[in-house]
Order: C-alpha cells, then structure tokens, then sequence
C-alpha cells in the first residue's frame, strides 16, 4: 500500500468507528461538555502519524499543508493546530479539521478499555466524570452489561495492521509534522513522475 492508499484505509476505519460510536452515544446518552476543550490543550496529547495522514493530505489538498507545517515548526510545543481556543486559558474551544481528526480525538470520550480485573472502564476525562457524574455511572455500569462501546484497544490494533511503522505515538503537534512531511515527499515525487510521463 502506498501513503495515500493507506490514508484511505484509515478513512474507512474512521468511518466504521463514527457508527459504533455513533451508536454507543445514541443509546447510553453520555457525550463530552459542548464546548470544552480541556483536553485538546494539553499539548502532550499521544497520537500517531496513520492517525493524522488524512488530515495531511487534506492540508495539500487545500493548499495549506506547507503553511501547517511552519505553524508546527515555529512553536512545536502548542496545543494541537487544529485547536481553536475560545478562551483565555484554552479550555473551551473547538476543532477545526474536526472531519479529519486523529483516532485518539474520535475514541476519547466514545470508547472503553480493559481494567485489570477484566471489566470494561470508559476512557473519557475527570470533567465528564463529575459535571455527568449520574449518566457517567450509569453508562459505566451498562456497558458492563449490554450495551456496546467501541474498544480503543481493538481500534488501535486495526489501525496497526494498516502500517505498524507509522504507529509509535508522538505528540499531537509531531504526528502531525511527520504526516504532513511523507504527504508532501509522497506528492513531490508523484508529480515528478506525472510530469516525466
């Protein structure tokens, strides 16, 4: 598979996890706060290059993928550039490639993972648990029992097979740096060889 055939393979896997998650949101009714941001300014956000390919060849496509990559470049340690903060402290806020955003975007909040003893704890944050304390323990509980939330571990291990190498997780900022780089090496020798044609 090449960089873009791969991106597109993540596209699909996006697509599946917005209807589990889409699903799971419908029927245990517990989402994040509108409007909160709290955890997309935390610049140590761990994402991968796979995650965020699509969000790069989004970038080259609207012509915006160099001047991205300056943003990252000039203060590497920001929250994440498609973060758009709405107040001074940088909790509320919203996206602005929410479409194309990484898989750790799209499963915290909307997902679970196994605690030790081998029952299913959602993956969300302290906020959600104390402004949603009742629905948020009442959602723990269900989906324990029968209702379905999609699994980050399961999510992962798809997005492994599509290209392991591209998995080891880096800071949201890097990840993005890192796909917007093999996007716009991918593009400059594909156009070089359209052109040779």
């Amino acid at each position: 598979m090449n960089i873009k055939e791969k991106s597109l393979a993540v596209l699909s896997l996006y697509k599946e996890l917005e209807a589990e998650a889409t699903k799971y949101a419908s029927e245990g009714g517990l989402s994040c706060l509108s409007g909160c941001g709290f955890c997309c300014a935390n610049p140590k956000i761990p994402a991968t290059i796979l995650e965020f390919l699509p969000l790069a060849f989004e970038l080259y496509e609207k012509g915006a993928a160099e001047a991205s990559l300056r943003i990252i470049e000039s203060n590497p340690e920001s929250n994440c550039i498609l973060y758009r903060t709405q107040d001074p402290e940088g909790k509320s806020g919203y996206c602005s490639g929410y479409a194309y955003r990484g898989m750790i975007c799209r499963l915290f909040g909307a997902s679970a993972r196994r605690s030790k003893s081998g029952s299913k704890e959602l993956i969300t944050c302290k906020i959600l648990k104390s402004e949603k304390q009742a629905e948020y323990l009442k959602v723990s509980e269900q989906i324990n029992q029968s209702l379905e939330v999609p699994m980050a571990t399961a999510y992962y291990s798809y997005l492994r097979d599509i290209d392991a190498s591209l998995c080891e997780e880096r800071t949201v900022n890097e990840a993005i740096r890192l796909a917007l780089e093999l996007v716009l090496r991918y593009k400059f020798y594909e156009e070089g060889e359209l052109a040779a044609d």
